[in-house]
């Protein structure tokens, strides 16, 4: 269930990251084991699709499936609630613009890897339901709780906020 068609076909039943947009220092493999590990620090039972692309491509899916038309940094599709558990199922899939991942990167002095795997834990987050606008904190204290376990930096939610270093950051989460 790739959100792009186009990956689809090239998408290996057992591979759940693609690189549009290589990144410095994280091959694909590499990635697949932080979302597994990710996942499993959650708890997310079913699996995780990543795509790893342009702003460009990120700006035209948050404005084809969220209606806003700007580039954002992550977006998470999650699947349809019948679908998870089910043999063959994904949790849904997130979707990372490596060009904000390399602007953030530089910004909070840390490697683009390091980045994209912040990026890829938030979105996990997502998948696995929580929303960082509605929940009065509980997404928040989830995400730094598991950046510490996972050996992360300062994570999204915890930097946009105003009394955190980094305020002001590029950030327009779905």
């Amino acid at each position: 269930m790739f959100i792009c068609e186009a990956f689809a076909a090239k998408l290996d039943r057992n591979k759940v990251v693609i690189f549009r947009k290589r990144i410095a220092g994280l091959t694909s493999s590499a990635l697949e084991r932080f979302v597994l590990r990710a996942r499993r620090a959650v708890p997310l039972r079913d699996p995780v699709n990543v795509l790893v692309t342009s702003s460009s491509e990120l700006r035209s899916l948050n404005r084809r499936f969220r209606g806003a038309d700007k580039p954002t940094d992550v977006l998470s599709f999650p699947s349809p609630p019948e679908k998870h558990g089910k043999p063959g199922r994904i949790a849904g899939e997130v979707a990372i613009s490596a060009d904000i991942a390399r602007d953030n990167a530089r910004r909070f002095d840390h490697s683009v890897a390091d980045e994209v795997k912040i990026l890829v834990l938030h979105g996990i987050l997502h998948l696995a339901g929580f929303d960082h606008e509605h929940d009065k904190g509980e997404m928040a204290r989830k995400e730094n709780g598991l950046r510490q376990q996972l050996k992360l930096e300062t994570g999204l939610i915890e930097r946009t906020h105003p009394n955190n270093r980094g305020a002001g950051a590029r950030r327009n989460t779905a």
